[in-house]
């Protein structure tokens, strides 16, 4: 009995610490850029992304700082793992009013790119 109780706290001490854990940058992910022109004719457009940062367990008294960088984190590595290197037209949703009452993910979109 003890050991299905222990596997069970392991189990469930698990699920939370991945639901509540940041994104981290990747070393291909280092090397990608946010810029705020868009990039010239010799780069080549790979496609938009979306990063997201799970809030769940640091709700509305969280910092919204932490998601925004956990997500903008995600998104430099989804970004790296296309093939690109620099991000263009980085966008995070606006808050609305159920953000003061629930725990939702933090998000930042933009559009991908391979330059020399």
């Amino acid at each position: 009995m003890r050991i299905k109780a222990l596997m069970g706290l392991t189990f469930a001490t698990l699920v939370l610490a991945g639901c509540s854990s940041k994104s981290d940058l990747t070393a291909a992910g280092q090397r990608v850029t946010f810029v705020d022109q868009q990039p010239d004719s010799k780069c080549q457009l790979l496609g938009s992304v979306t990063g997201t940062q799970s809030n769940l367990f640091t709700g509305a008294g969280g910092n919204e700082t932490s998601g925004l960088r956990g997500a903008a984190n995600d998104l430099r590595n989804r970004a790296a793992e296309m093939g690109g290197n620099v991000i263009y037209g980085a966008t995070s949703p606006t808050q609305n009013i159920w953000t003061g009452f629930a725990p939702l993910d933090s998000k930042m979109s933009g559009q991908v790119y391979k330059c020399p």
